[in-house]
């Protein structure tokens, strides 16, 4: 399976498996530990998980690093997954960009220092 991390695509935990080469309990137990995140989309309202999740280390993907400690602080704000996706893939003002691109672009601080003024 082919990931694009520039454009967002969407994958079924099983698909996000594969490309992660890793076993299906292991994206399940990503998503529990807040490693990775899902949204409920389509009529199905299956389990969704973007490939802005994801990206390219010395030719396998991965997931973002940067995003755990991110969904960590945006469930502490009380944040649900679905609510923690829109915020990441929101304009913000601050940041100029959506803070999942910024997260991409190693911009880490600015974006958990903003994702901590939530609970705020």
């Amino acid at each position: 399976m082919r990931v694009t991390t520039t454009s967002e695509q969407w994958f079924s935990v099983p698909e996000a498996a594969e490309a992660l080469g890793v076993a299906q309990r292991d994206v399940r137990n990503m998503l529990a530990d807040q490693r990775l995140v899902a949204i409920r989309r389509g009529e199905s309202r299956a389990l969704s998980i973007s490939s802005l999740a994801f990206v390219e280390d010395q030719g396998r993907v991965v997931v973002l690093p940067s995003l755990r400690g991110t969904l960590t602080s945006l469930s502490d704000a009380g944040y649900d997954d679905e609510e923690s996706w829109r915020w990441l893939t929101a304009a913000n003002e601050e940041l100029g960009e959506r803070p999942i691109d910024a997260l991409r672009a190693g911009r880490v601080h600015v974006v958990r220092r903003i994702a901590a003024t939530l609970a705020f």
